[in-house]
């Protein structure tokens, strides 16, 4: 089985959240699954120079973008066993950020058709190409408006997965005949069309044999007008191709027993070390060194997604208590001057650390205790499942992937893996909270709890073989 995976972002060559994520682990899964697997990615001015400097020059063509002829290169780097594949054009990737220019629409949809015209320059025919994102959503659409009938691209199957449906990528519908030569037919029948622009998402749903997402809740939940962002009726209508499957996580980089970032390496057969990272943790950060005070970590952007305002609002009540906060992160300015304020009036109690620092992030999943992550929405989440990996007790809002990876505590069966609460309201999360500082207090139900918060299986390998068997199904159907 042949897999053409398209994305605009991956790790470790170049990330902004979670996709990258996805893209640097997810292949090399399937990878190992017997699944032959090549990515495709634009080559960005900011790639990492470790990689940059050492991609193989493959070949050159030429993509037509409306009556414009333009360049492009194809490069190459083998990362871990997986060919990654570099579109190159200096005048639509050599920026200085990778989204967010008034040229994105010409820019993703050069992409995209080059994505198509690699199939015949490679001589390469996948049985699946694999879209994710609205940076990806033309695929689909240009595929069957344009390839689908050509001898080298005849029964190729098309999978679309939404990562986050709020970002959809939507712009003018002079778009169609300016940059793709088309008529307004798919505009006016609105396969395209969202409020009077043409999304690039809509259309990777709309045209795609498969749509996935990144957990069951989330699957469910953008079918609903509360997060389908103005496309709940249109995954309502496709919810017959429509599937979650959970991410994963990397179990070799974050690992506790060989993390070369955290104080002291520990297992679950050696959960007692887990108190040193804590009490390493507190002496770097300049807190009171006690390893019986409860810490409560995060790590995250510092938006109104991240549930910030509820933290805010629950703060003051909680630090009434003996526990100590430490926040790693950046964000909004409102939010990250508020925290700072925190940090200011109980130095003694909270770090606010507005910085980005994977070492750090590393050392706060390790010596924390709980682990907040309070999410508005969250498509899947990737802080719950480090944090689980390394025996740190998520505490969460039960929406997306946190509903379908932490498991609350039950104290009557003794089952559990966190904590959760239903409702977007700082009273709800105040009161979980001091629950579950009152089951700290419960030594041997609180390391029942680590031991089943590290056995939690959120690897890779899982998921991979959820989507092996989605492929097979669909090239068979």
């Amino acid at each position: 089985m042949r897999v053409l995976m398209v994305a605009s972002e991956a790790h470790p060559f170049i990330k902004t959240g979670g996709l990258g994520d996805v893209m640097g682990a997810l292949p090399q899964a399937l990878n190992k699954e017997n699944v032959e697997v090549k990515v495709i990615l634009p080559k960005y001015k900011n790639i990492s120079s470790k990689y940059i400097n050492n991609l193989e020059f493959i070949k050159y063509f030429y993509v037509n973008v409306g009556w414009r002829k333009q360049y492009c290169g194809l490069f190459r780097y083998i990362y871990n066993g997986v060919e990654y594949y570099f579109i190159d054009n200096e005048y639509y990737f050599k920026r200085d950020n990778l989204y967010g220019y008034y040229d994105d629409a010409e820019r993703f949809i050069f992409f995209d058709k080059a994505v198509l015209e690699f199939i015949n320059e490679m001589n390469w025919r996948p049985d699946i190409i694999h879209c994710n994102d609205w940076q990806t959503g033309m695929v689909p659409v240009i595929y069957r408006l344009e390839y689908e009938k050509r001898n080298m691209y005849r029964n190729i199957k098309t999978f679309f997965s939404i990562h986050n449906l709020l970002f959809q990528g939507t712009f003018s519908p002079e778009i169609l005949p300016e940059l793709l030569g088309y008529n307004y037919e798919a505009y006016f029948n609105r396969s395209i069309e969202l409020h009077g622009g043409v999304s690039f998402m809509k259309g990777g749903i709309n045209y795609s044999d498969q749509v996935t997402t990144v957990s069951n809740t989330y699957a469910q939940e953008i079918q609903t007008s509360q997060y389908g962002e103005r496309l709940e009726g249109l995954l309502r209508h496709r919810s017959y191709a429509l599937k979650g499957i959970l991410n994963g996580i990397d179990y070799d980089e974050y690992n506790p027993e060989t993390d070369q970032y955290i104080y002291k390496n520990y297992s679950l057969g050696n959960i007692y070390d887990k108190k040193v990272n804590k009490e390493w943790l507190q002496r770097e950060l300049g807190l009171p060194i006690n390893g019986d005070i409860p810490i409560i970590g995060m790590v995250s952007r510092l938006t109104h997604q991240k549930g910030c305002d509820l933290i805010i609002n629950s703060l003051d009540r909680l630090l009434q208590k003996n526990i100590q906060v430490v926040i790693l992160g950046t964000g909004d300015r409102a939010y990250e001057e508020t925290l700072r304020k925190f940090n200011y009036i109980y130095h003694d109690k909270v770090s606010v650390n507005i910085k980005f620092s994977n070492e750090l992030a590393h050392k706060i999943y390790a010596g924390s205790d709980f682990f907040l992550m309070p999410s508005l929405f969250e498509p899947c989440g990737l802080g719950q499942l480090i944090a689980l990996r390394y025996g740190t007790i998520p505490i969460v809002r039960e929406t997306g992937g946190l509903k379908d990876t932490v498991i609350p505590y039950n104290q009557y069966t003794g089952l559990g893996n966190g904590f959760g609460f239903r409702n977007y309201n700082c009273h709800e999360l105040t009161h979980v909270s001091e629950y579950a500082l009152n089951v700290y207090n419960n030594k041997q139900i609180w390391n029942s709890l680590i031991r089943q918060a590290m056995k939690s299986d959120n690897s890779w390998e899982k998921s991979a073989r959820e989507y092996k068997k989605l492929y097979i199904g669909v090239i068979n159907k």
